[in-house]
């Protein structure tokens, strides 16, 4: 019925609690009573605090010392710890994806230092081996995003330590 009183529902509905209060004596009461509560909900207003209690809270709350955003609750040797496991993991992958070249010297050489023939192992690569699962893809992608969000932290403290030092 509030949906009725508020002018929500579908029109099947509507025509069906028009017929109940047209015909049924207990609904007529109740929508009456229901209007009226609705009509006392509308007229009513709301109350706000004085001036003087917001000031009062407002400097309630200024001389309190408010902790600092993260700084003081995280521990920097949880990131470095992290930054490091990531750094490890991307350093292992590369050490994997170098581990697929086959890294042996022409016998014809008469250089004194060995041909390594890098641009004929990178045609010669497959890296079909290399990333040949979603898992990997998505492996790099987040190892991607991570690096950008800690290079982000990095120059964005660098920034406010110049900013810091011009003020």
């Amino acid at each position: 019925m509030w949906d009725y009183i508020d002018g929500l529902g579908s029109p099947e509905e509507r025509s069906a609690i028009q017929i109940l209060i047209a015909e049924n004596i207990e609904w007529q009461h109740k929508y009456k009573e229901l209007l009226n509560i609705h009509q006392m909900m509308n007229d009513a207003e709301l109350e706000a605090p004085s001036m003087r209690f917001t000031k009062n809270v407002m400097e309630e709350i200024a001389r309190h010392h408010v902790a600092p955003a993260t700084k003081t609750y995280i521990n920097k040797n949880i990131i470095r710890s992290i930054g490091a496991f990531f750094l490890t993991l991307i350093g292992g992958f590369l050490v994997y994806c170098l581990g697929q070249f086959k890294w042996s010297a022409p016998s014809t050489s008469t250089n004194i230092l060995p041909h390594i023939g890098l641009e004929n192992e990178m045609k010669k690569l497959d890296w079909s081996r290399v990333f040949n699962s979603a898992y990997t893809n998505v492996f790099i992608l987040v190892l991607v995003i991570l690096g950008l969000v800690m290079l982000d932290m990095y120059l964005q403290r660098k920034r406010q330590q110049r900013q810091a030092g011009e003020s």
